[in-house]
Formats: C-alpha cells, structure tokens, sequence
C-alpha cells in the first residue's frame, strides 16, 4: 500500500451470496488482516443483519433496511455491493451520489444497457470500481494461466472449457436455469476463465441453446458456445444444468487448453501436462498449484483495497469487466438469433447508444 490510511466502507447486502461475504470474506478483511474498516452494513430484510452481526460483531445499531440513511449517516471510503443483479444500477447511483468507490458482485448489471449505463456513470464520476468475477481468480485457474503466458509449452491455438451439472430438481427456480440467466449466473465465469487463458478479449461468439425434452425447465439450460478471440484463439465452450451428472461443477472446472508443445489439462482441481513430442518433453507431469495467502473474493477485495491506497489497477477492473460483459449478452443475442455476433462491434453499439444519455 501506498498509503497506511484504512479505508471505510459499508456492507450492501447480507442475506443471499452477501452471507457468504460475511462469513468468508469480511471477517478475513477487516478482523484477520486489518485491511480496511467496515462502518456500516445494510439489507432490506433485517433478519440477513444476523450475518454481519455474528460474523463480525458489528453493532446492531450500524445495521440499515436502507442504503441511502447508511450512506448519510457514515460517509466512507468504499462500499461492497452484493445485491441481486437488476438493483447494482441504482446501488451504484447511490454510491457514486455519496462519493465512494465501488466493489461489487458480477454482473455488472442485469442487461447490456443497463450495463453501459453503470460503466458510463463510474468514468464520468472518476471512482474506482472492480468487479468480484471471482473464479477466474481461484488458485487452479492462475496456475493454468501462467503455464500458458509462460510459453514452455509454445503458443496455444484452441481451448475446451465445461461446465455440466444436474439441476433438474430446482424447478422451483426456473428463470436462473433459463437461457438468459443461465449465461449471465453460470457461463460468465467460464467466458472469463477463456479469456484469461487465451489472454485476449473476443472476437466473435457463436451460441447453440437448448432445453432438452426431459428437463423441467421452462426455457434453454443447456449450451455450447464457439468463441473466437481476438488474438486468433479459438474456444469452445459446453455448459448444461440438465444433464444426468456433475462432471465439472463450481470450483472443479474442466479446462484444456491445445499448445503447440503439450495438451495441458485441468480437471477438477489438478493439472496435468501431456506430449507426445519426444524428449525433452514429458508424456505425462502434474504440475503443482501455485501458492499465496489468499484467493478468488479475499484477494480481490485485498487488491482493490491496494487500488485506493495507490497500487496497480487490478485486473478485474470495471473496464476489463465490461469487455467479459459484452461477451455474455452478445453469447446471449447469438443464442437467440442463431447468428455470430461480432462482440467489439455488439459493445461498440450498445456505448454509441448510450452517448445521447450522456449529459453534454
């Protein structure tokens, strides 16, 4: 850090996945490292103030139904946003009102235009923003992504990546495993995963969905994805919450990745490397995992925190976000229209749009 200030910041959002920030994130933040303090945490639905209170022994009195009194009555550095995906925009409005810098849950917003819009309202404030897209950032995945950047094993020309599951019975939800949010919930993570490990945003992407007959769900739980990077990669993606079996569930991804020297494998949590060249390429080694301190929403937050204090801008900064943010709602238009959607172009169009909200 460049500074030895502490930064302040509030909580927004303690029920749903803003308990697991309270019970696995914060309490490492603020009680084991002494990075940041928190002020103030604030949920619509008081019962979910339990999570902060027992994780963090935070005063009742700092717990808040609201996000504006919260904001009013304890200015602060920073706010963390986990909040469903259709109430970031009018969180981010109310952060940016109150002068803070933001941290928030992917996506960034629940549509391309609204999206556009958050990303437009952050530049012209001047606050930093990033956004916890976390599994890029698990240690399994940046093991696989240094292998690549390393170039031992020459230049990578293809990528496979899945994500398969059975989620059959959760027909009490149907809307998360329809087409539209499954790509947002489940696939953005494997979008920014490719892109990682290509190193390189994309091109084109190509998207066949469906729901097959068996399946309860009311609209498409089920895709395969062809990318095209910029960088000449290509990627192809198979991702299903109806089928009979978990393969590669969340944080056991299957990942492999075609180089010019070796076939290097991920599969739940290991990586194995293969050639078939000669000497002095293996035909077959485990490469161990790289070690730090911490991980995936821990180590974001530690960076973003590093940020405001003077550091390097991460690389889950809103700016590189948006780039995977395109990638999931052109993956989505494709899926609907049955066409390639050229992303550079989908977000250059969707900004353009925007321009005549823009204040002159």
């Amino acid at each position: 850090m460049v500074t030895n200030k502490k930064p302040t910041f509030i909580q927004i959002g303690t029920g749903g996945f803003g308990g697991y920030w309270c019970s696995k994130v914060l309490p490492y933040i603020v009680k084991e490292r002494g990075l940041a303090e928190l002020v103030a945490a604030v949920d619509v639905n008081p019962n979910a103030h339990a999570n902060i209170i027992s994780s963090l022994a935070l005063d009742p009195a700092l717990c808040y139904t609201d996000i504006r009194t919260a904001l009013q009555e304890h200015p602060c550095d920073f706010v963390v946003i986990a909040l469903p995906a259709h109430l970031h925009e009018y969180a981010v409005e109310l952060a940016l009102e109150f002068n803070c810098h933001i941290l928030m849950e992917k996506p960034i917003s629940d549509s391309m235009e609204a999206s556009c819009r958050v990303y437009r309202k952050v530049k012209q404030s001047g606050k930093k923003m990033a956004i916890t897209i976390s599994h890029r950032f698990d240690q399994d995945k940046q093991t696989l992504q240094q292998l690549i950047h390393s170039n031992l094993y020459g230049k990578p020309h293809y990528i496979i990546g899945r994500f398969t599951s059975n989620n059959r019975s959760a027909v009490n939800n149907l809307k998360e495993y329809a087409h539209h949010h499954y790509l947002i919930s489940s696939a953005v993570h494997q979008f920014d995963i490719i892109r990682s490990l290509s190193g390189s945003n994309a091109k084109t992407v190509y998207t066949q969905s469906w729901n097959p007959e068996w399946a309860p769900f009311t609209e498409h739980s089920t895709a395969l994805v062809s990318l095209e990077m910029e960088n000449g990669i290509r990627a192809f993606f198979e991702g299903s919450k109806s089928n009979a079996t978990k393969l590669n569930g969340w944080e056991n991804d299957y990942f492999r990745v075609e180089c010019e020297l070796a076939t290097l494998e991920l599969d739940h949590r290991e990586i194995n490397v293969r050639s078939h060249l000669g000497f002095p390429h293996p035909a077959l080694s485990q490469i161990p995992l790289i070690q730090q301190e911490s991980w995936t929403h821990p180590w974001l937050m530690e960076l973003f925190i590093d940020w405001l204090g003077g550091g390097e801008m991460p690389p889950n900064s809103l700016d590189d976000n948006l780039q995977c943010t395109a990638l999931q709602y052109a993956a989505i238009e494709s899926g609907l229209t049955g066409k390639i959607v050229d992303v550079q172009q989908f977000l250059a169009s969707h900004l353009k749009d925007g321009r005549k909200e823009m204040p002159e």
